[in-house]
């Protein structure tokens, strides 16, 4: 693949939803400061796989995951990982914007007050600001930095919530459909700064839309009813698919 060494790596990866094997013997290796996609038709196990990189299914009774995945080589799963520093480091942008009812300035310094990440009030305001540009906000929210932030649109709301996951200074963004309630506009926005995000943070997305997937990203995987079918570069997934249900789906013959 490359001769960069992987930042997440999952190795036979199985979860379960009590009885349900919702995954199931996924092998995948993520490489650092590029895009990855992951496309399928709905209830394929890619949202699922995309919460098992920062153990966002935890939180749901009665599942559980075996085989391997590390970042930075460490086991994530092992006993005594620190889940509040994975979720620092494996950051997550949901389907839905989902901002606190509180203002653009205390939205985006909430993490880092509440994990201790600056040391005066001069320095929270820095990164603030630091947060919203590299989100793409700051011009639009500069002077109203103290409205709620559920007035603004949603476009604006998904930005803000991209803005408070780089506040905690992540090394991988996690996106799970972000503009899949957006208009085009606001889509075509948060493409662009996951294009220039790239070049410091990892970003692995999930996205039903394989327009958007063969735009924004580097790699591409294919799942199919809990099963990576393929994974590759991008143009390889998309123009020269090495198996057949992949090019059935790509082509729209399936899914």
């Amino acid at each position: 693949m490359s001769e960069t060494q992987p930042i997440i790596e999952a190795s036979q990866v199985d979860f379960y939803y009590g009885q349900f094997r919702a995954l199931s013997q996924i092998n995948m290796q993520i490489l650092p400061q590029k895009v990855t996609a992951m496309i399928g038709p709905s209830g394929c196990g890619k949202s699922t796989f995309l919460r098992c990189l920062n153990r966002m299914n935890d939180t749901i009774a009665g599942t559980r995951v075996e085989g391997l995945i590390l970042i930075n080589g460490q086991n994530i799963y092992q006993t005594d990982i620190d889940l509040t520093d994975l979720r620092r480091r494996v950051g997550m942008v949901f389907q839905k914007p989902n901002p606190f009812p509180q203002s653009v300035y205390d939205n985006v310094a909430f993490g880092p007050r509440v994990l201790g990440l600056i040391n005066s009030r001069m320095e929270l305001d820095a990164l603030v600001e630091k947060s919203l540009v590299s989100a793409g906000l700051w011009e639009e929210v500069k002077d109203n930095l103290h409205d709620n932030a559920l007035s603004f649109a949603l476009g604006q709301q998904q930005r803000l919530c991209l803005a408070r996951v780089l506040a905690v200074e992540p090394e991988i963004i996690l996106m799970d459909e972000p503009a899949s309630a957006l208009d085009p506009i606001a889509t075509g926005r948060l493409e662009e700064l996951i294009a220039e995000l790239k070049a410091s943070y990892t970003i692995v997305i999930v996205t039903h839309n394989m327009q958007q997937a063969a735009r924004v990203s580097d790699f591409t995987g294919f799942f199919w009813l809990g099963e990576l079918i393929e994974f590759a570069p991008t143009e390889m997934i998309f123009t020269r698919p090495q198996k057949d249900l992949t090019e059935g789906y790509i082509t729209g013959r399936m899914g």
